[in-house]
């Protein structure tokens, strides 16, 4: 019925929070949810010092087939969203959400917070990240992908409050530059810039003013145990499934060691293996190339907690005792 298909697109809205790495800062927790019916804008009293909420931070996420990625349809206009790791650069325009949707479970079935560094997108996979600028002034931000929307001719993403306080849109819809990070970027830290000058941006004013977001829908022989080796001081060479001769940098963190083999091929069919018998881990691996070794790895994870999680993970899926790494 209409009514059914109004509440599902009414709850489908909104972004959700990311849980902050340690010694990057904190995101404010959710409050109560937004008023229902209610216009939707600022809160009167927003938690002190958002200016200072720190980036959402990526890290390789499996894009699945179905779920909030599978196609649909909005005022008669029909989306595909992306199920492959992919780039994309856009520029249109950006509207903002708040306390209208605020503690509302989103697109990916989390619950949207307004202070927390997230954003929703018609098509970018849900997981996924995203840099998106304000060329009037060059303030950036890094923001986590997990609700659908904006559905306005022209606009191109729909920010968290706090993400659009920090590129200073709260005003109004405004014209900024998205950019997709693929695992690739992610693995290897090319995602990265240069730290901007140490000054800090100018306090933003309050705005209460209706930011005009849009309605939206809502078993293989046993695999041998990983060998113990140490990394050499520089960074190997990487090259990631499924182009492998793809080269480039290894990327700062935690990796998980699961095998190391003297011929190439060995270690590219192991690896294949283990894409193939474990789907969450498939993303994440890497082969390195390490004379006399070829080194399969999983990573990077922002923080050895995340690491051994992992690590204990493979262990009860595959009974391989994986080898923490740390590359700096």
């Amino acid at each position: 019925s209409l009514s059914v298909l109004a509440a599902a697109l009414l709850a489908a809205c909104g972004s959700a929070p990311t849980r902050s790495p340690a010694g990057r800062g904190s995101v404010p927790p959710l409050a109560a949810p937004g008023l229902p019916g209610g216009r939707d804008g600022a809160e009167p009293n927003p938690p002190p010092d958002l200016i200072r909420v720190p980036d959402a931070l990526p890290r390789v996420e499996l894009i699945r087939v179905g779920g909030p990625n599978k196609p649909y349809e909005v005022f008669g206009v029909s989306y595909e969203p992306m199920t492959r790791d992919e780039p994309l650069r856009e520029r249109g325009l950006a509207s903002w959400y708040g306390r209208k949707f605020h503690g509302r479970p989103t697109a990916s079935g989390e619950l949207y917070n307004m202070y927390a560094m997230t954003a929703a997108h018609p098509t970018l996979p849900i997981p996924s990240y995203a840099r998106i600028t304000n060329p009037k002034n060059g303030r950036e931000v890094i923001v986590r992908i997990n609700d659908r929307g904006p559905f306005s001719k022209g606009r191109v993403v729909d920010v968290s409050y706090t993400a659009a306080l920090k590129l200073d849109i709260l005003r109004g819809v405004t014209p900024v530059e998205v950019e997709r990070l693929t695992h690739d970027m992610i693995r290897t830290g090319a995602w990265r810039r240069a730290p901007a000058p140490d000054d800090e941006p100018p306090a933003v004013a309050r705005s209460t003013a209706d930011p005009a977001p849009d309605t939206r829908p809502p078993a293989p022989p046993p695999l041998p145990p990983a060998v113990p080796d140490t990394l050499p001081a520089e960074a190997p060479r990487l090259e990631s499934l499924p182009d492998i001769n793809a080269r480039t940098a290894a990327a700062r963190g935690w990796w998980l060691q699961l095998g190391a083999f003297s011929q190439r091929e060995s270690a590219v069919q192991f690896q294949r293996r283990l894409a193939a018998d474990m789907e969450d881990l498939a993303p994440l691996l890497a082969l390195f190339q390490d004379k006399p070794l070829h080194k399969v790895q999983a990573g990077p994870y922002a923080s050895r907690d995340e690491a051994q999680a992992a690590a204990q993970a493979i262990r009860a899926s595959l009974q391989m005792v994986p080898l923490l790494v740390q590359r700096r």
